[in-house]
């Protein structure tokens, strides 16, 4: 899931959470994986809150750019195909 943060931390907002629902439907995230997701969720908005972590320094986010040099980020195979790959060994 992405979150949409102004620069100033003052709004933000969750992006694909219609997706997410669907997928959370069809069964490609588990309950598990739900857990760590919405745990990750209200760690990034403590955060936010907090002005700690990344987002301590408001001055360094709203300078932050896009490098276009930068290789665009890939997804796994399972987030492409939605199947499940078994972690080796088990």
């Amino acid at each position: 899931m992405d979150l949409v943060v102004d620069a100033d931390l003052t709004r933000w907002q969750w992006k694909d959470e219609d997706e997410y629902a669907h997928v959370r439907r069809l069964g490609i995230v588990t309950d598990i994986e739900h857990r760590a997701v919405a745990a990750a969720r209200d760690q990034a908005l403590m955060m936010i809150e907090e002005r700690c972590g990344p987002f301590a320094d408001t001055a360094s986010w709203s300078a932050w750019r896009w490098n276009p040099a930068w290789p665009a980020p890939t997804l796994p195979r399972s987030g492409v195909t939605g199947q499940r790959v078994a972690p080796a060994g088990g």
